[in-house]
C-alpha cells in the first residue's frame, strides 16, 4: 500500500479508527479492547446489536416487578416489607422491583461486555424468579430467599474460578451442543409467537392460534406486518433491518393505540381481560410517570435463614429458628436446584449465542469462555444482593448477533440501556412487545439452521440431540431440554455397552440432573 493511503472502518465519533499506513495496522484502544476488528464488525454495528438486544429484554421490566413484586413470603409480606393490603403497597413494591431489575441489569450486562467481551447481556432469569415467588417464598422471608440466591451465585463463581464449569462445558460432545442451540432456536421463536399473542393457551387444546384459532386484534396485525417488515429487510441485507423495524412497529403501534383506544390484554394480576389488547406493553405515553427511582431493595439479604426451620410466634409472624437437619437439607437442596437451571441455561446461551455469531472454534467453544462464566456467576450474585432474583444471560442476545453484534461492546450499550431505564422506563415502556417478537421468530430460523450439522443417522448421538432440542421448546425451559439430552446421551451409550466413552462429568452432570428432575420429591 502507498504510504501516503489511508484506509477508515466505520466508527463512532472517532472513537474506533483503523489506520493502515505502510502496511501497519494500528486500532483505537476501544477496538483493541474489544477486538471489534478482528471479529470483522464495526462499532456501528456493535450499538445497533446492543440496541437490539436491549429491546428484546426490556419486557423483564414489565414482567420481574409482576412476578417478585407482587406475591408474599411465610409471613404475607411483599418484598418491599409491606402488606399488600397497605395503601398502593403493589404499586410501590412494583416499582422498586422494576428499579432495582434494571440496574442490575445494567451493572451485570456492562460486566460480561468488559469482562467476558461477548455479545450477551444478562437480566433476571425468568425460570429462577417464578421459582423464586412461587415455590421457596411461601416457606421462608423474600431476604432468606435472596441469600439463597446469593449463595447460588458464590458456589458457581468457585466452580468458574477453580475451572469445573469450564471442564462441564467441555464435555458436552459436539452433537449436544449443536442441539442445544438449534433447541434454543425453537424455543426464543415459540416465546417470539406466545409475546405477540399468536399462540396462546387454548380452550379444550394446550395452545390455539390467536383467539380461538383466529389472528384477531391490532396488536397480532402490528406482529405480522412487524415480521413481514424484517424478513423483507434483512433479507435485503439492509443495515439495521431488525432495528429498523422494530422502531418503525412501535410507531404504528403509537399510533393505533391513539386511533384505535387499544388496551392491554391482561391486569395487573396478569389475567387476561381484553383478547384482542396487547401483549404487554401498551404503547402510549403515560404524563407523569417519570420520576427518581427506589432503590431501598438493595442489600435485604438473609444469607442464614434460608438454612433454618421457621417457627410461628404468638403473634402469627414466623421467625428464624435455628438450623435442623432437615432445614439444612432442604436449603441445599433448594440452592441446588437454583444453580443446576443457572448452570445450564447460560451453556446453553453461550453454546447458542456464540454459534449464531460464528465465534466458536473448531471444538465448539467461544473466546474467553472462563471470563464469560465467570461475568455470568457474578451475575447471579448480584441479583440476590439486589433483591431481583438471579441474573443471567439471555438467550434473546442472540437477536443482537442477528444485527451484527460480535463483541462486548454490544453488552455495554445494552447495560447503558439498562441504565438509562432505570429513570426512563415509561419510554421503554412504549415499544410493544408485539413489535420486538418478530426479531426472537427471525433468529429462530437463523439458529434452526444449524440442525444440519447433528448426524442423524447415528442413533446413538442423534437421539438425544433430538430430546434435547424439542423438550426445550414443549418444557418451556432450556435447562429441561439440556438434562434430557444428556441423560439420555449416558443410557444409549450405556445400552451399546460403550460405557467407556462417557466423559466422567457427562456421568455427574447427568446424575445431578436425576436429582434435579426429582425435586419435587426431595424439597418438601
Amino acid at each position: 500500500m502507498d504510504g501516503a493511503g489511508l484506509e477508515r472502518s466505520a466508527s463512532i465519533s472517532g472513537m474506533a479508527t483503523t489506520h493502515r499506513a505502510a502496511g501497519a495496522v494500528h486500532v483505537s484502544p476501544l477496538d483493541k479492547f474489544f477486538d471489534i476488528t478482528k471479529r470483522k464488525s464495526t462499532p456501528a454495528r456493535e450499538v445497533r446489536g446492543g440496541l437490539v438486544t436491549f429491546f428484546t429484554m426490556v419486557y423483564i421490566l414489565a414482567l420481574n416487578p409482576i412476578i417478585v413484586g407482587t406475591t408474599t413470603d411465610i409471613n404475607g409480606n411483599l418484598i418491599s416489607g409491606m402488606k399488600p393490603t397497605d395503601p398502593n403497597a403493589i404499586p410501590i413494591t412494583m416499582a422498586m422491583v422494576a428499579a432495582a431489575t434494571a440496574l442490575v441489569a445494567a451493572v451485570s450486562s456492562i460486566l460480561m461486555g468488559v469482562l467476558g467481551r461477548f455479545p450477551i447481556a444478562l437480566a433476571t432469569g425468568l425460570g429462577i424468579n417464578s421459582m423464586a415467588a412461587y415455590v421457596i417464598a411461601p416457606k421462608m422471608t423474600w431476604g432468606s430467599v435472596m441469600g439463597l440466591i446469593v449463595w447460588e451465585g458464590i458456589v458457581v463463581t468457585i466452580l468458574v474460578v477453580t475451572g469445573v464449569r469450564e471442564a462441564i462445558f467441555r464435555a458436552v460432545p459436539k452433537e449436544l451442543r449443536i442441539a442445544i442451540s438449534v433447541g434454543i432456536g425453537l424455543f426464543i421463536a415459540f416465546i417470539g409467537l406466545i409475546d405477540a399473542g399468536v399462540i396462546r393457551a387454548g380452550s379444550g387444546t394446550i395452545t390455539t392460534l390467536g383467539v380461538n384459532g383466529s389472528l384477531l386484534g391490532w396488536p397480532i396485525l402490528v406482529f405480522v406486518v412487524g415480521l413481514f417488515l424484517m424478513i423483507f429487510l434483512y433479507s435485503r441485507h439492509v443495515k439495521g433491518s431488525i432495528l429498523i423495524a422494530i422502531l418503525a412497529m412501535t410507531v404504528v403501534a403509537i399510533v393505533i393505540t391513539k386511533v384505535a383506544n387499544v388496551p392491554a390484554m391482561t391486569d395487573a394480576t396478569g389475567a387476561v381481560v381484553h383478547a384482542t389488547g396487547w401483549a404487554s406493553n401498551v404503547p402510549a405515553w403515560v404524563p407523569g410517570s417519570l420520576h427518581l427511582p427506589d432503590l431501598g431493595l438493595l442489600g435485604r439479604v438473609d444469607m442464614i435463614g434460608g438454612f433454618q426451620t421457621f417457627t410461628q410466634g404468638a403473634n402469627g409472624v414466623f421467625t428464624a429458628s435455628g438450623v435442623t437437619m432437615g432445614s439444612l437439607l432442604s436449603g441445599v437442596l433448594i440452592a441446588f436446584s437454583l444453580l443446576l437451571a443457572d448452570f445450564f441455561d447460560t451453556v446453553g446461551t453461550v453454546v447458542a449465542v456464540g454459534a449464531e455469531a460464528g465465534l466458536l472454534d473448531k471444538t465448539g467453544e467461544p473466546p474467553r469462555l472462563r471470563e464469560i462464566l465467570l461475568a455470568d456467576s457474578l451475575g447471579a450474585v448480584l441479583g440476590g444482593l439486589g433483591s431481583v432474583s438471579s441474573n443471567t444471560s439471555y438467550v434473546e442476545s442472540s437477536a443482537g448477533v442477528a444485527e451484527g453484534s460480535r463483541t462486548g461492546l454490544s453488552s455495554v450499550v445494552t447495560g447503558i440501556m439498562f441504565a438509562l431505564a432505570i429513570f426512563l422506563s415509561p419510554l421503554f415502556g412504549m415499544v410493544p412487545a408485539e413489535a420486538v417478537a418478530p426479531a426472537l421468530v427471525l433468529v429462530g430460523f437463523l439458529m434452526l439452521t444449524q440442525v444440519a450439522e447433528i448426524p442423524w443417522q447415528d442413533l446413538e448421538r442423534g437421539l438425544p440431540a433430538y430430546l434435547a432440542v424439542i423438550f426445550m421448546p414443549f418444557a418451556y425451559s432450556i435447562t429441561n431440554g439440556i438434562g434430557v439430552g444428556f441423560i439420555s446421551y449416558v443410557l444409549l451409550k450405556v445400552f451399546h455397552r460403550k460405557a467407556k466413552d462417557i466423559h466422567p462429568l457427562m456421568w455427574v452432570t447427568s446424575i445431578l440432573f436425576v436429582l434435579y428432575f426429582l425435586q419435587g420429591l426431595l424439597i418438601k
